[in-house]
């Protein structure tokens, strides 16, 4: 600080004595020239302002000051005496020391202003790097939460999984025995045998297929929107997930829109919403018994640039409460639950323009909706924005 302060001292005598020898040349140049006291004081005022705007206030005071008495000593007859014998000579000084001592604190004050100014926006620009730096941690927490509670309802969805898995492969087994077996013979049926390898081909395929459903879900991958098809996103999903739906005698009943539009949006993470909405409808259906156990996935396109994607059951409800509150973070209804999976999907939703809400049926169940832009739409509102 006291290094500071005695930096400052030296500039500001630095700047007065730079000051002072700009006064004395310009003195001496209309001197020689013979200039009269108005000519001379209009050069004095805009030397005044040139050296406020670089110097400091007391580096320009100090300039006025001298300036006046130079006028006043070489310009105001009798020349080399400070008496004037014109009273307009002496108004036109104390005009002169007037107007520079104004200009000089105007200028003073703009530049006062200016540096607080520049500080502030200093400041600002730091508690914007600030913010969005945290922006970006809180961007980087949902994202991990979000694979975590994927995770955990792959994990939910490990038995059913396992069953879908295993029924390919048992069908690859009984039909590379079956291709066998027709090798095998004295007389090989050869179309047999092929028909045999099409049915391991198949089989193999549809293990591949659950398996690589597994591995996208389960895969921390950055966040990456682009065009995606929502239809087949929601049976991608209905796929990975039959096993879960055939051991709990949930029927799914599907009304995809055949021109639906597709959205802008990252496939893993809406796939991700999907799946939650359809574990909990098959959950809320568990206890359901009397009627039919039916979950319905319903894609229309919406007005207003937006598409909108339905999953309702027909289970045993949510209470006013609930539906207030059931996107609260830890907030459950579900025993063991966590309360976590519907404030992800929520965010998840937010983060890709649209919003999810709940609503009580009018009969037995709850229907879960959330509205996703059109990618169109939202190709149109980036390219604004940039």
């Amino acid at each position: 600080m006291k290094h500071k302060r005695t930096h400052g001292s030296w500039r500001a005598a630095a700047q007065c004595l730079l000051a002072i020898v700009a006064i004395a040349l310009l003195t001496f140049v209309c001197f020689r020239l013979r200039l009269n006291l108005a000519v001379t004081a209009f050069l004095y005022l805009i030397t005044v302002v040139l050296l406020s705007l670089q110097g400091s206030f007391l580096s320009s005071a100090v300039v006025s000051l001298i300036a006046v008495g130079c006028l006043a000593y070489y310009f105001a007859p009798p020349i080399f005496s400070f008496k004037a014998n014109d009273p307009l000579d002496g108004v036109a000084i104390i005009a002169f020391w007037t107007t520079s001592a104004v200009v000089t604190h105007l200028v003073s004050r703009a530049r006062n202003r200016t540096e607080e100014l520049v500080l502030t926006n200093a400041k600002l620009e730091a508690q914007i790097a600030e913010r969005k730096q945290a922006d970006e941690a809180l961007q980087q927490a949902q994202a991990d939460l979000a694979h975590v509670t994927r995770i955990m309802t792959m994990g939910e969805l490990a038995a059913s999984i396992a069953h879908e898995v295993n029924q390919p492969l048992s069908g690859v087994v009984a039909n590379g025995n079956a291709c066998l077996r027709w090798l095998a013979g004295d007389s090989p049926n050869l179309d047999e045998a092929r028909e045999a390898a099409h049915r391991i081909v198949r089989d193999g395929q549809r293990a591949g297929d659950v398996i690589a459903r597994i591995r996208t879900m389960a895969t921390k991958t950055a966040t990456t929107k682009g065009q995606l098809d929502m239809n087949e996103a929601v049976q991608e999903v209905i796929a990975l997930a039959r096993g879960e739906l055939r051991r709990s005698s949930v029927t799914v009943r599907t009304e995809l829109a055949a021109d639906l539009s597709p959205v802008l949006g990252d496939r893993v993470q809406l796939q991700q919403v999907v799946l939650n909405l359809v574990m909990n409808g098959t959950e809320a259906m568990s206890s359901v018994g009397g009627r039919p156990r039916e979950l319905l996935i319903r894609t229309q396109n919406e007005e207003a640039d937006h598409v909108r994607v339905t999953v309702q059951d027909s289970g045993v409800g949510l209470d006013a409460q609930s539906v207030e509150r059931i996107f609260d973070a830890f907030y459950t209804t579900k025993r063991g639950g966590m309360g976590i999976g519907l404030s992800i999907s929520r965010s998840i939703v937010q983060n890709h323009g649209g919003r999810l809400w709940a609503v009580a049926n009018s009969g037995p169940g709850t229907t879960f909706q959330f509205t996703l832009q059109k990618y169109n739409s939202a190709a149109r509102s980036f390219s604004a924005g940039a």
